[in-house]
């Protein structure tokens, strides 16, 4: 395989490249974490083939349905130039697509023709989760794994039904996906402030955000089923040394008070799936959701917060909390329903900035070395800006004029901002998109690619609309659009969704000239000279 460097078109973007690498050898592009990057920018600069221009029908459209056996929640993963070292194609080398599903089933399938190379299955799904359908029927593999080109290793958190739930993290071979270590199981335990011990119970905990390689670790953020035995479920924050699967010795527990008068805990990580996200210090920043509404005081319990944790997971280094937490709890409007963005470096007085929104709607924008603490009457942010309801999570590029845009999806349109540093820091918004097609909650998921910083296309995946077989939907947005108006490039139906129960928090994965959507026991390619296509069996 060739040897993997960051490649982009400027500074800024060679910084953020942590999860997306670029091959030598045909300036191939691997996927490798969550929205590219641990970041959490969204962000492709090495798309040479899509661009405004070409991405239209019918010469761009679909290239290949590939059929999987469940439902995927987490985002497909690419990796160039893999040699399969095991079953029916072991001694050939494929550019793959890794995508994993409820049903404990890896897939490691050809980006290009969508042949199957790989699906070997992890064990029993949990179905229905303390009654919860918030999932669809069983619940596996929900966050996106994580991969380690330098080790060929990809990680994956597996939910199996035994005599009882089990969480068991698997660090995979990515040319035989085999075990290369013995599987960890997932046993955790934190002191409260009382001096006993709360121990993790995987029967009450839901693994959804995406996993994160960090610090020569892999972290895991865990949340409740439908906030269903909120007595017994709150929010952890976990740790394993990657390649060893050896666990940490600290944990971050989000509530650590021992009693409440409603037996009301949680302080969840859940954020619809987006994943954790990592700063330049290493440092872990991610979303909580609800607790008891007369719970809080941002030590021993720390709802509805942006949380800064350091590497070892042993000190809490900063956090924010909207003024009106209270009436957030209280009306179950979680602020953890969507994720957190760290900017790359800016220029200017603040270089570290993120960017989160929850169900109300409020986009914070934050010095990310000085989130801004919690006062009840005022946000000590840089900006709250409205942008509709978010399940969701903000993504990020750098535009041709050297500022950085934030393109936010909350309620059911696009919203671009430019990040203005000087002479004081703000978002400004530029454009807004036309209405995106889908029901359930607010909110959707974006993907940006470009050429460095030429011919970047915003990429997003509608909700279900809720009639028929409750299809989803790619689109294509130019943002250079103009009279602030963002022109709609393209639309198709990618895939379904029958579970309306349950939010299909998907996310688009642009590399190498094809588009990649994994839904319900679908993954659909897209790319140039596209037309329909059959779908392959699993």
């Amino acid at each position: 395989m060739s040897k993997c460097i960051s490649v982009a078109a400027s500074a800024m973007a060679v910084a953020i490249l942590m999860g997306a690498s670029a091959l030598l050898a045909g300036a191939q592009t691997a996927v490798t974490t969550y929205h590219y990057d641990n970041y959490r920018t969204g962000w492709n600069p090495n798309e040479t083939t899509l661009t405004p221009a070409n991405v239209k029908k019918p010469g761009f459209g679909r290239l290949e349905t590939v059929a999987l056996d469940d439902q995927v929640d987490g985002q497909p993963l690419v990796v160039p130039g893999v040699m399969i070292t095991a079953g029916a194609y072991q001694g050939t080398t494929h550019d793959v697509v890794y995508v994993a599903t409820e049903g404990n089933t890896v897939y490691a399938i050809d980006a290009h023709s969508g042949t199957v190379l790989l699906k070997p299955n992890f064990g029993t799904p949990v179905r229905y989760p303390l009654g919860c359908g918030n999932n669809g029927p069983n619940v596996g593999i929900n966050s996106t794994p994580v991969i380690d080109t330098g080790s060929n290793t990809l990680y994956v958190m597996v939910y199996t039904q035994g005599s009882a739930p089990t969480y068991t993290l698997h660090a995979l071979d990515l040319g035989s996906l085999t075990d290369k270590v013995a599987a960890q199981t997932v046993v955790a335990s934190h002191t409260l402030t009382n001096g006993t011990t709360f121990n993790f119970n995987a029967k009450y905990q839901r693994q959804r955000p995406g996993l994160l390689l960090a610090n020569g670790s892999i972290y895991a953020g865990f949340g409740s089923f439908c906030d269903f035995s909120a007595n017994l479920s709150r929010g952890w924050l976990l740790g394993w040394t990657a390649g060893t699967l050896a666990p940490f010795p600290s944990n971050q527990l989000n509530d650590l008070q021992p009693t409440d008068h409603d037996t009301f805990f949680l302080s969840s990580i859940w954020m619809s799936g987006y994943g954790l996200a990592a700063d330049d210090a290493g440092n872990i920043v991610f979303v909580t959701g609800n607790s008891d509404a007369n719970s809080y005081d941002g030590v021993t319990n720390i709802q509805e917060s942006v949380v800064k944790v350091n590497s070892t997971l042993t000190t809490v280094v900063d956090l924010f909390t909207p003024d009106n937490q209270v009436s957030l709890d209280q009306g179950d409007v979680d602020f953890g329903s969507g994720g957190v963005l760290v900017l790359p470096d800016q220029p200017g007085s603040i270089p570290h900035m993120a960017a989160a929104a929850g169900k109300d709607g409020n986009l914070y924008f934050m010095n990310e070395d000085n989130l801004g603490g919690y006062s009840p009457n005022q946000n000590n942010v840089l900006g709250t800006y409205s942008i509709g309801g978010c399940w969701c999570g903000q993504s990020y590029y750098q535009a041709a004029d050297g500022t950085g845009r934030v393109v936010a999806s909350g309620g059911t349109q696009v919203r671009l901002y430019q990040v203005q540093t000087s002479p004081k820091a703000a978002l400004n918004l530029l454009e807004i998109s036309g209405y995106i097609n889908g029901g359930q909650d607010p909110g959707f998921f974006t993907a940006i690619s470009s050429n460095g910083t030429s011919n970047p296309v915003i990429w997003a995946v509608s909700r279900p609309k809720g009639s028929g077989k409750n299809p989803l939907f790619l689109y294509a947005f130019d943002p250079n659009a103009k009279n602030n108006k963002m022109k709609q490039l393209f639309s198709l139906r990618a895939g379904s969704w029958p579970n309306l129960g349950g939010n299909s928090n998907l996310a688009p994965v642009v590399a190498n000239g094809e588009v990649f959507v994994a839904s319900y026991k679908t993954l659909e390619i897209f790319g140039l000279a596209g037309g329909n296509a059959k779908a392959k069996k699993h």
